[in-house]
C-alpha cells in the first residue's frame, strides 16, 4: 500500500529522505504542471521550469507545511507564487498562442472547431473566472481549497464559478442542441 503524503513528508522532515520527496514529486508533478500550463497559456517549457522551481521551494520550506489542508493545494499555492514572480520578470515577452497554432494545423475537424469555440469562450471570462474554473474542474479542488489557495472569500469562489459556467453556457449554446 502506498504511503500517504503525510507519511512521506514525515520521512523527509525526520531523516531528509530524498526518496520520499521524489515520491511526492512523482505523485504531484502532473497536477502542478497542468496548473502551470494553464497559467502560462500553454507554454510547456516555461511551465516545466516553474514546476521545477516549485518543487525546489517546496523541499526547502516543507517544514512550513502544517497539514491543515491538502499537500497538493499547498504545492499549487507555491506554483502560483513562482509563476507570479516569473511573470513579473517576463512582462515584455509575448507568449505564443498554442490554441491558434493547433487550430492552424488542423482546422477541418469537428473537435477542432469545438476547441476553437471553447478557447474563444474561455477568453471572454475574466482572469479570476478562468482561474477558478481551472482549479475547480481541471485540478479538482473544492471550493474551500480554491478559497484557501487564492486567499479569496468562499463566496467569491462560488460566484466566479457560477458566473463562468453561465457565461460558457451562453457562449457555447450553439453546441448544445437542447437549449
Amino acid at each position: 500500500m502506498p504511503e500517504s503524503d503525510s507519511q512521506l513528508i514525515a520521512r523527509v522532515l525526520v531523516s531528509d529522505d530524498h526518496t520520499a520527496f521524489r515520491d511526492l514529486v512523482h505523485r504531484h508533478q502532473s497536477a502542478v504542471r497542468n496548473f502551470l500550463r494553464h497559467l502560462t497559456r500553454g507554454d510547456a517549457a516555461l511551465a516545466d521550469d516553474i514546476a521545477q522551481e516549485t518543487f525546489v521551494r517546496a523541499y526547502r520550506s516543507l517544514a512550513k507545511f502544517h497539514g491543515d489542508g491538502r499537500f497538493s493545494t499547498w504545492l499549487l499555492g507555491i506554483a502560483r507564487n513562482v509563476w507570479r514572480n516569473a511573470r513579473r520578470r517576463q512582462r515584455d515577452e509575448v507568449a505564443i498562442d498554442q490554441d491558434a497554432v493547433a487550430m492552424a494545423e488542423d482546422s477541418s475537424t469537428h473537435a477542432t472547431d469545438l476547441r476553437h469555440d471553447l478557447s474563444l469562450a474561455l477568453r471572454e471570462l475574466s482572469p479570476d473566472e478562468q482561474l477558478a474554473l481551472h482549479l475547480g474542474y481541471q485540478q479538482g479542488l473544492s471550493h474551500s481549497e480554491i478559497a484557501r489557495l487564492l486567499d479569496w472569500p468562499l463566496g467569491s469562489v462560488k460566484t466566479h464559478l457560477l458566473r463562468s459556467k453561465e457565461k460558457l453556457r451562453e457562449l457555447l449554446a450553439a453546441w448544445n442542441p437542447r437549449t
